[in-house]
């Protein structure tokens, strides 16, 4: 077992604690909706690839918004969020009651992401991280790409009566990839005790730096994150400092990362085989991309 496993999936573990603040997060949810603005679409490729943005909601002085770029024949190339500048100043410094986040956004995407496969995107930003302590207690976001509904993320509940069955169903080997093992096999606890309320089993690439044991560990600044329920994959999960994005003003090409992927796919859809972290000076915002996508049946 990796050290810095052990404890990564304890926390959110109190279900009575969960649906004491499910209202809350589902409030400042509501809140953030009716903050949204109009889609909107622009140029941005000299190949002619077209970016369209979903509805923005508040964060921080800023906003963040979900957005796709399709090429002339209107195929998904990239799926991803903006951060505009402002968004990074403001920020919740005070997680909200028994959780990690300060804010927690529901993400609509464009219109022309519908065939990407994917519904919505939670952001969730972590004011001072999150277990396990010295690996990711630094301030960061979560964005998680959901390829299910709203309902039924929110029916992963330890309330329900199939939590334990579903968390602890993982997919076959084919389906898995490449590099990454399921929380709970990591940490060596039951499924149930390692799934997340909303989210469902995390299952990380231990390759990754900031999991290796000392001397040969390295400071969380990006890692990548695949999530499981009832036997199936249902989110992508690039977390991403906030030092990090920031850092990309100074490097005008930005960073692009491979992933891990599986032989086969669950559900037709687009997937990325890379996520990329940039940082536009024309438009004023950060850039959190999912890279490569191609269909897959």
């Amino acid at each position: 077992m990796l050290p810095a496993i052990a404890s990564l999936f304890l926390r959110h573990r109190s279900p009575a604690l969960q649906l004491a603040h499910r209202a809350t997060v589902l409030a400042t949810i509501v809140v953030a909706l009716g903050t949204s603005s109009a889609c909107s679409k622009e140029s941005t490729s000299p190949a002619g690839n077209t970016r369209t943005y979903g509805p923005a909601l508040a964060l921080g002085q800023g906003t963040a918004r979900t957005f796709v770029t399709t090429d002339q024949a209107g195929t998904p190339k990239t799926l991803g969020v903006a951060l505009s500048e402002a968004a990074m100043t403001g920020l919740p410094q005070m997680p909200m009651p028994g959780m990690p986040s300060g804010a927690m956004l529901v993400l609509q995407l464009p219109a022309a992401a519908v065939n990407t496969g994917f519904d919505h995107v939670m952001l969730d930003w972590n004011p001072a991280g999150h277990e396990p302590e010295h690996v990711y207690t630094l301030p960061h976001f979560d964005f998680h790409f959901y390829q299910i509904t709203s309902a039924v993320r929110e029916s992963i509940m330890p309330t329900n009566p199939e939590w334990a069955t579903k968390s602890g169903a993982f997919p076959t080997a084919e389906y898995i990839p490449a590099g990454y093992v399921a929380g709970s096999v990591l940490a060596g606890v039951p499924a149930p005790a390692a799934a997340v309320p909303m989210m469902g089993m995390h299952w990380l690439d231990v390759a990754s730096g900031e999991l290796q044991p000392p001397p040969n560990n390295k400071t969380f600044t990006s890692t990548f994150i695949y999530g499981t329920w009832d036997g199936t994959f249902i989110f992508l999960e690039p977390m991403i400092t906030k030092a990090y994005i920031e850092s990309m003003k100074d490097k005008p090409a930005g960073i692009i990362l491979p992933i891990g992927v599986a032989q086969k796919v669950q559900k037709a859809g687009a997937y990325p085989n890379a996520y990329s972290i940039t940082y536009d000076a024309t438009a004023k915002e950060y850039r959190i991309t999912l890279e490569g996508l191609a269909t897959r049946q």
